[in-house]
């Protein structure tokens, strides 16, 4: 399918006015040091232990043992788009849901809503794989992935071969050592003769090798490999084009290569280095745990090498599916009922908010689609998301109590409205955030109807993926989870319409979010999963505990109650255990436990994922890969959500900035290290971002904070929160004042204020 059309460029936050005090210790290079490079002892001999490469739109997995290198190709928007056979679409629409859950036919419904799932397509389509054949005396030794530089390193006997895929350029080039030139193969996907394709035809010359590939519709696509010379060297250019990108893609891919061939491999290298340095250079974290930051920083590669704008978003597996005879798992497809909106939950903080605009890009481009979705599939208006879907937007079913509910687009509006509250984008918030958003609650409130007390309810609720797609799975309208999508998205149109201007249309926000009724817990004060049910088994899903984390509906500063309801619900979770959790859930857990302020409970489970939930490559694993009880599940498949929720628990540890008004954010209040546990005594970060945009620095030294630095991200007043212990706290600037437990300073857009802290 062709890349979403990109409509207009998000604006980053600007630098703002150096501040007046620096640092004790200024910040040299924000390049990740070669102690954070991913390094693996050969041989690595499976595709999803590899080092990962990319540039967004193509992605490359190198691999290999002996004498045979093995690089891995893929291409974001590789799709077969066809339908499903066999549904009876005629019937694939949410009448016809409410209709069989009302008649208690759950079987004949999973036959009507699984079906666009059960087949071969829709898919995610890998693009194929170049194998080199190295000199002897070329044994592959080990593997690196060198983050400050992204590039590939395959070590050998008698050198070391280097690739990358050029930020800059639709080519990967790779060095091989050595002037005898290298036997190589452009191998077509085995599983693509699964879908039914005809044989790809392949080609070649003196020095190049393809095949070009036709695809459902008549797409076709190239992989293309042409070989050149340099000093003592062999260079290898590849590319992957499309019948998208040209009419001839092998012409085109052939012009591609050989202006990188003519370029060289330093000359191409150095536009890519200085792509990659400006992208590191947007914050900086240390902590003093090794798995932890290496993690870390490979979480936050992936974002560079996986999500650019003007190419498609990261579905399941980014730009790295499945090279193993197989079709990817899951489809390679957009989960949106955790997947999409969690793998795009770290970047705020870390800045890179070129990278994260690429899935608000692909949702703002499939509006027309959405708004037709939801007409058709609900009658409705307004705009809805399929819960699972293509990179065209095709609803893909499976499972459809969770792939149809209609708050998964509540949950994807949020992520409009953290992109918004992390930049403070006046023309994002008002064409973009707020008008999708609203379109979202408009058909929400469609949906929504009063019960005899007056309460909205929706016809059909569920809470992800409670009871899986058993009967059991239907819960009394309205389940804490929905009330906690639907909560959020109402309180946030409120504060965008406000900030918008839209000012007619805020009562009708705030009437909405007060007529959906409170959130149901048991005597206990635990959370429940509806009206009437407990979650009363071990789950993989926090999807109960919503209104905690990421919502923030419920926190620590919200009163005794609140504080007694996050206590039972947490020491509920803990009662039941986590035999049906999976590695995202760990490292979501970590994200929550951090933002109610248990340091101990979140290191507990974010190194409980580092351990065991992670490939020898650092992708995410959905099961226990110690097979050391964690878990029942000890499967393979991985999926990249669980990397960025635990960078995003990483974050959490050393920074939040949520407001105290549960989801109205007036005035935000910075938190410094808010959950660091005891063996993080030392830890700083730099300019990681805060809600109203402002960055923020920290440094952190035998235990307690001793020095921060804050640029404004908008003009008016900024809180932090004291937490010095009594300490003595010292500004660069007079204004400052106390209001109860916080400090408040007054700055404009881009001015920079510092405290130093000492004594006791």
């Amino acid at each position: 399918m062709r890349l979403p059309q990109i409509l207009a460029a998000l604006v980053v936050v600007s630098a703002g006015a150096p501040a007046a005090v620096q640092p004790p210790q200024p910040m040299i290079s924000r390049l990740p040091g070669a102690d954070l490079n991913l390094t693996l002892k050969a041989p690595v001999t499976t595709w999803d232990e590899a080092i990962p490469l990319g540039n967004g739109l193509l992605g490359g997995l190198l691999w290999g043992e002996g004498t045979r290198l093995r690089l891995s190709l893929d291409r974001g928007n590789l799709w077969d788009e066809r339908p499903a056979e066999g549904v009876e679409w005629d019937r694939f629409n949410y009448r016809t849901m409410r209709e069989l859950v009302a008649a208690g036919r759950n079987d004949e419904f999973n036959r009507v809503f699984d079906k666009p799932y059960d087949g071969l397509h829709p898919t995610k389509l890998p693009a194929g794989r170049v194998e080199i054949t190295l000199p002897a005396g070329f044994e592959l030794t080990s593997f690196e992935l060198n983050l400050a530089s992204a590039e590939g390193r395959a070590h050998t006997a008698n050198g070391t071969i280097t690739a990358f895929f050029s930020a800059t350029e639709r080519v990967a080039l790779v060095r091989i050592p050595t002037s005898t030139m290298p036997a190589f193969e452009v191998k077509r996907p085995d599983s693509l003769a699964k879908l039914g394709y005809a044989a790809a035809q392949p080609g070649g010359r003196q020095g190049a090798s393809w095949f070009v590939q036709e695809t459902a519709g008549g797409q076709r696509f190239c992989v293309f490999a042409a070989t050149g010379t340099l000093p003592n060297a062999t260079l290898l250019a590849v590319t992957v084009t499309t019948s998208h990108d040209a009419a001839d893609p092998v012409a085109l891919a052939d012009k591609l290569t050989a202006a990188a061939l003519l370029r060289g491999y330093e000359a191409g290298l150095k536009p890519h280095a200085a792509w990659w340095s400006q992208f590191w250079a947007a914050s900086r974290v240390k902590i003093p745990n090794p798995a932890a930051l290496s993690h870390y920083y490979l979480a936050r590669y992936f974002y560079g090498a996986a999500s650019r704008k003007g190419a498609p978003p990261m579905p399941l597996q980014g730009v790295w599916t499945a090279d193993a005879g197989g079709l990817p798992p899951w489809k390679g497809d957009y989960h949106n009922d955790l997947n999409t909106q969690t793998t795009y939950l770290a970047y705020q903080a870390a800045g890179h908010f070129e990278e994260g605009t690429a899935f608000l890009d692909l949702l703002w481009s499939l509006t027309p689609r959405f708004r037709l979705f939801a007409r058709e599939f609900y009658d409705a208006p307004g705009l809805a998301v399929p819960g699972v879907m293509t990179l065209d937007g095709q609803p893909l079913g499976g499972w459809g109590h969770y792939s149809l509910s209609p708050t998964m687009s509540a949950w994807c509006a949020h992520v409009f409205y953290l992109h918004w509250r992390y930049t403070m984008d006046d023309a994002f918030l008002r064409t973009r955030a707020y008008p999708w958003s609203r379109d979202v609650g408009t058909f929400l409130l469609s949906l929504l109807k009063p019960n005899a007390d007056g309460v909205l309810i929706l016809p059909l609720s569920t809470s992800p993926e409670i009871h899986d797609n058993s009967a059991r799975a239907w819960l009394v309208p309205n389940s804490n989870f929905d009330l906690a999508c639907l909560r959020m998205l109402f309180l946030g149109l409120q504060e965008m319409a406000t900030a918008a201007g839209d000012l007619g249309a805020v009562g009708q926000w705030v009437d909405a979010a007060k007529r959906l009724g409170p959130l149901y817990a048991n005597e206990k004060g635990v959370l429940k999963l509806d009206v009437e049910s407990d979650l009363t088994e071990s789950h993989r899903h926090l999807s109960n505990l919503m209104s905690i984390h990421p919502f923030n509906l419920l926190t620590v500063e919200g009163g005794a109650d609140a504080r007694r309801i996050i206590d039972a619900s947490l020491a509920d979770w803990d009662r039941l255990g986590t035999k049906a959790w999976v590695g995202y859930t760990f490292s979501w857990m970590a994200c929550l436990r951090a933002r109610t302020g248990d340091a101990e409970g979140a290191w507990k489970h974010l190194d409980t994922y580092l351990r065991a939930f992670i490939l020898r490559n650092g992708f995410h694993a959905n099961g226990d890969q110690l097979k050391a009880g964690y878990s029942s599940f000890t499967y393979r498949p991985f999926t990249l959500e669980g990397n960025f929720l635990a960078a995003q628990a990483v974050h959490e540890m050393l920074l939040q900035s949520w407001s105290p008004r549960a989801g109205i954010a007036d005035t935000e209040v910075i938190r410094l290290f808010p959950a660091v546990p005891a063996a993080w005594a030392e830890a700083s970060f730099e300019d990681l971002r805060a809600e109203g945009g402002h960055r923020v620095s920290a440094r952190r030294e035998g235990g307690r904070t001793v020095w921060f630095r804050i640029v404004a991200g908008r003009a008016g007043a900024v809180r932090i929160r004291d937490t010095f212990g009594g300490a003595r706290l010292q500004w660069s600037k007079a204004g400052s004042r106390k209001l109860g437990d916080d400090f408040e300073v007054t700055l404009k857009r881009g001015e920079a204020i510092e405290g130093t802290i000492s004594g006791q």
